[in-house]
């Protein structure tokens, strides 16, 4: 141990003291300070929702338990700079080193880097670690060197690679770095106000946060419910699956003790010749393995929470019509799957997967709605909300992905109902006012003869409403749609102006986000249509890729985005089935009722991820590959930041 040696531990989303590698190696070097940092500022327009910040609050209060009972105190701080706020620490106790783990979203990379960077100019050392991946983005490339566009791809790569299943235990004591800190309590922080309090008592029903629930709620799932994961993750009605989720998401849960844990239980299954158990060993490691590449793709592809991987969407004519919008979040638009799927998420702050594909199918094909106001929506209501889990659940929708969905591909609501809630009982539970239809007309009441209708108290446009597009319709304005975008391309080629960049939106770039009113009141009083546009980051228009290798091969298999994919009824893939994230339904055990009040809020500061980007060093200088952001990144945020404590 290094006596002397004083570390900042910074807390962002590794809410836990096991298997914490910056935890872990500050109390091995010495004396240590815990730190969180609320900045709001900084998260640009992803400042975390009411129920997510929620969890947040609920997380750090079991941390700062934790900490206290090995020796140290967590600081809590409320800043307007996460770098002033480090310096003021690093001041008060005369710090020699910051420690923190990983963080892989756009927003995070360009904070991290300019705070090492400062750091570094300071004389202060930085120190990175992984704690959140089983293999960092930069360890995972193909022969050429480039980047996998294509989930397969990556998958085959990383079943090459070693992983470290080694979980490290919790310190045993904390030696506190003395020196006076300015603090604030949990309730200063304003993770929740006087008004979100009744709401987010439901939640506590449900849900326990916290690390040591954690491991409770993964060692229940893995003892109980592992065995019949394959079988039972498909089911939208009861507690059938991990449900864990959220604990990844805020780093409660060690993901290389979750993989070490699984892998363990399919070697057992497998020398018992237990094909069920293998299976769904085999399939929840694969659902791991897909939120890994969810950070791949956001730290290969740094702009895609704005625009699409491929350029293949960029003159498509998207919709943007916001009454269609207010129908979809509030769960009115006349077909029963989407809308008890929207009310479950506005009443709970959680959906199950193939939920989350249906509503967000139903969201860019038959509406044609801008796939980027759906991410922004789920980003502002789930508890687990996770910037690169829903990059890649919408662009696999919405085709942006090699191995997306088709566009044309359209999934109707009535065929996946029968299919995932064939006896309409998740219906039932949040649109009680089908509760009286037979399982005949449950997913399609709109075509139930008017004696059903009457006898089950359904009047349609009154009491439920009617479809808000007929599915034909919906149908032949796609196939409108598509063939416009594919005219303008075809143009666009023809006329030489098309360019190999990924700048799909340029036509689109400026559509308003829907300024909501509730009772009366505009949220964005204040507030400039600038503001309320879908996010811009217009410094990567020069930023060029080769387009082969954005082209899968033939052979490959259709990446599901159980995560945030897509089913069919009828030619869906195998894969299709295959792939499932560890976020599921605890239908069976929640109660809650769905206001019929808009539900939809923006939260925003007037900063845009492209200022964001505008403070990058201009030395990067990408300009004709992307590869380049991700080698200047490795070598200046991660290899060359982890400077010797002095």
């Amino acid at each position: 141990m290094e006596s002397n040696c004083k570390s900042i531990v910074w807390f962002r989303r590794d809410l836990r003291i096991e298997d914490n590698p910056a935890l872990a190696a500050a109390a091995r070097d010495g004396s240590v300070l815990p730190v969180f940092i609320w900045c709001p500022k900084e998260e640009g327009p992803y400042i975390p929702g009411r129920v997510s910040r929620w969890w947040l609050k609920q997380s750090l209060i079991q941390l700062e338990q934790s900490l206290k009972s090995l020796g140290a105190e967590l600081v809590l701080i409320k800043a307007e700079s996460t770098l002033s706020a480090l310096l003021d620490c690093i001041g008060a106790i005369g710090a020699t080193k910051v420690v923190y783990n990983h963080l892989y979203d756009p927003v995070s990379l360009v904070r991290d880097h300019n705070i090492t960077q400062k750091l570094g100019e300071k004389g202060v050392g930085v120190q990175s670690y992984n704690g959140e991946l089983l293999h960092e983005p930069w360890e995972v490339y193909g022969d050429n060197g480039n980047a996998f566009t294509t989930f397969d791809a990556y998958f085959d790569e990383c079943l090459k690679l070693q992983t470290g299943s080694v979980t490290q235990l919790p310190p045993c004591c904390l030696v506190p770095a003395t020196g006076k800190v300015e603090k604030c309590l949990i309730d200063e922080l304003g993770l929740e106000d006087e008004s979100e309090k009744s709401s987010n008592v439901l939640l506590g029903r449900g849900w326990s946060p916290g690390w040591a629930n954690a491991n409770k709620a993964f060692t229940r799932f893995i003892e109980n419910h592992l065995l019949n994961y394959s079988k039972d993750r498909l089911r939208v009605h009861g507690n059938c699956t991990s449900l864990l989720s959220p604990h990844l998401h805020f780093g409660e849960l060690s993901v290389r003790k979750v993989f070490s844990s699984v892998l363990m239980k399919q070697t057992v299954w497998k020398n018992e010749q237990n094909l069920v158990g293998e299976n769904s060993a085999n399939l929840f490691l694969k659902a791991i393995r897909l939120r890994e590449y969810s950070r791949y793709i956001c730290f290969n592809f740094p702009f895609t929470h704005e625009r699409l991987l491929l350029s293949n969407l960029k003159f498509f004519p998207w919709n943007a019509d916001q009454e269609h919008f207010k129908a979809w979040r509030q769960g009115r638009t006349g077909y029963p799957l989407v809308d008890a799927g929207m009310r479950e998420l506005w009443a709970t702050g959680w959906i199950h997967n193939r939920i989350r594909v249906i509503v967000s199918s139903f969201f860019v094909k038959f509406l044609v709605l801008p796939w980027q106001w759906g991410m922004r929506y789920f980003w502002d209501t789930l508890l687990d909300a996770d910037l690169e889990n829903d990059i890649l659940g919408w662009q696999y929708i919405s085709g942006g992905l090699p191995d997306g969905h088709a566009l044309e591909r359209m999934d109707f609501p009535q065929v996946q109902g029968f299919k995932y809630d064939p006896d309409g009982d998740y219906i039932r539970q949040w649109l009680p006012e089908l509760a009286q239809i037979p399982c005949e007309w449950i997913h399609h009441p709109y075509d139930a003869p008017e004696y059903v209708l009457e006898s089950a108290g359904v009047d349609l446009g009154s009491n439920y409403p009617k479809p808000i597009i007929d599915i034909d319709l919906a149908r032949a304005r796609l196939i409108e749609a598509i063939s416009i975008m594919r005219g303008k391309d075809l143009s666009a080629k023809v006329d030489g102006t098309d360019e190999e960049v990924f700048d799909n939106y340029d036509t689109n770039i400026s559509l308003a986000m829907p300024n909501v009113v509730v009772k009366g009141k505009s949220l964005f009083p204040d507030a400039s249509s600038h503001h309320r546009r879908v996010t811009s980051m217009q410094n990567w228009k020069n930023v060029f890729i080769n387009k082969k290798r954005l082209n899968s091969s033939k052979g490959e298999r259709v990446l599901e985005d159980e995560s945030r994919g897509c089913s069919s009824g009828g030619d869906r893939s195998k894969t299709d089935d295959d792939l499932h994230s560890t976020a599921e339904s605890r239908l069976g055990k929640r109660q809650a009722t769905c206001s019929d009040r808009d539900p939809f809020s923006f939260p925003h500061n007037g900063s845009t991820m492209s200022q964001h980007m505008e403070n990058m060093p201009s030395k990067i200088g990408i300009k004709k590959s992307i590869d380049h952001f991700t080698r200047f990144i490795i070598g200046n945020l991660y290899l060359d930041s982890t400077h010797d404590c002095v």
